[in-house]
């Protein structure tokens, strides 16, 4: 029977509509602790599979200031293909500042760390294939997601604790809007009228930061993505919401595509697998973010 295009239109739009406006699934585990914080939790949500599955590893945005796990992107579309997802919350830079931890953006970056160990520490009893975690977040958690893909592997096997031995890499990265570099002069080239990441450094102004950056520079190259990237790093997806104008002033500075430009330039040249993804940009492989997930995880046929 033929079936009118206007009821199939009809139809995929209201099918549409329930799936946008349906409440997210329950996690399978929620508020696990990966640590002794408050802030050191993680829920996870199982895909069902009798084989190993892909892990997808989130990062919530907020400027490590603010924010929550609740709610991750792609979840259903996860769970649909048979990727398990695991989403957490951090240390915030206050609760570094309030406990005189310097530079504060080190517990962020070290709970993000510490908690895809501890992941991949429950491989077995998950059913994850630890070989085939990606990550991806927005903003600060799209930087906390490249800092983990181009940091040295962070595992420690001598180590006594279980979870330190675990490897902290990723198989590939979707970031959406990331700040790419805690470099304010970089920054401030890529974009005039950028006020961003002071806070990293427990510094009042714009203006201290480009006053410290010399001193700041062994930190600044630390926690940087940009100078972390090496050869043998995984495939990167970076996706922003603006059109590029190197040295103009943003409307939204902190998630201008400016951020990504140059940096997309830098990681081909190191050599790393890179899409640059915006309004009205060509050749990207992967227009929908997701496939490129799907992609980078190398999805088995699931029995």
């Amino acid at each position: 029977m033929k079936i009118p295009f206007a009821f199939a239109i009809g139809t995929m739009l209201l099918m549409t509509a329930t799936r946008l406006f349906a409440e997210p699934p329950l996690p399978t585990l929620a508020n696990v602790a990966y640590g002794t914080h408050p802030r050191q939790v993680l829920d996870f949500w199982k895909a069902p599979s009798s084989q190993p599955t892909p892990l997808l590893f989130v990062i919530h945005g907020g400027a490590w200031m603010t924010g929550d796990k609740a709610k991750p992107d792609f979840l259903q579309q996860c769970l649909d293909a048979h990727i398990s997802i695991v989403s957490i919350n951090y240390r915030f830079i206050s609760d570094a500042n309030e406990a005189r931890v310097w530079p504060p953006v080190q517990w962020p970056l070290q709970d993000s760390a510490r908690a895809l160990q501890f992941v991949r520490s429950k491989a077995a009893e998950w059913n994850i294939d630890p070989k085939r975690i990606g990550a991806s977040g927005g903003s600060a958690g799209g930087f906390s997601c490249l800092w983990l893909a181009f940091h040295p592997d962070m595992a420690d096997p001598k180590s006594d604790d279980p979870v330190a031995r675990q490897s902290t890499r990723l198989c590939c990265v979707l970031a959406m809007v990331p700040q790419t570099t805690l470099d304010p002069q970089l920054m401030k080239q890529w974009i005039p009228n950028m006020d961003y990441g002071q806070h990293a450094f427990a510094l009042p102004a714009y203006a201290d930061f480009l006053k410290d950056r010399q001193r700041l520079m062994p930190w600044i190259d630390r926690f940087s993505p940009y100078t972390l990237a090496t050869r043998d790093d995984p495939p990167v997806y970076l996706f922003y919401d603006s059109v590029p104008a190197l040295g103009q002033p943003q409307k939204d500075p902190c998630h201008s595509v400016n951020l990504g430009v140059t940096f997309a330039e830098h990681l081909k040249q190191v050599g790393i697998s890179v899409e640059l993804n915006y309004p009205n940009a060509r050749d990207v492989k992967h227009p929908d973010l997701f496939s490129f997930l799907a992609d980078n995880l190398k999805l088995p046929q699931v029995k």
